[in-house]
């Protein structure tokens, strides 16, 4: 396949139409879902937590910082 080369956006060819009810869909539906999971920088536990002092919110921040870097 060569490489073609355009002068402006407008000149690009659109994305490909996909079939309505296409079977195929749902599968690259749930591979790019699969693909963003994995990608996620961030995860968190739903839900709110309480801490008595600012020190031990610090505390618990730099335990979840810690096992998220050892989980990777």
């Amino acid at each position: 396949m060569g490489v073609r080369k355009f002068r402006s956006v407008e000149e690009m060819p659109g994305p490909v139409a996909r079939t309505p009810l296409d079977p195929d869909n749902l599968r690259i539906v749930f591979g790019l879902m699969s693909l963003t999971h994995r990608l996620a920088r961030v995860r968190h536990a739903p839900g709110l937590r309480r801490f008595r002092s600012w020190d031990e919110a610090l505390a618990w921040r730099m335990r979840r910082e810690q096992t998220e870097s050892t989980a990777r």
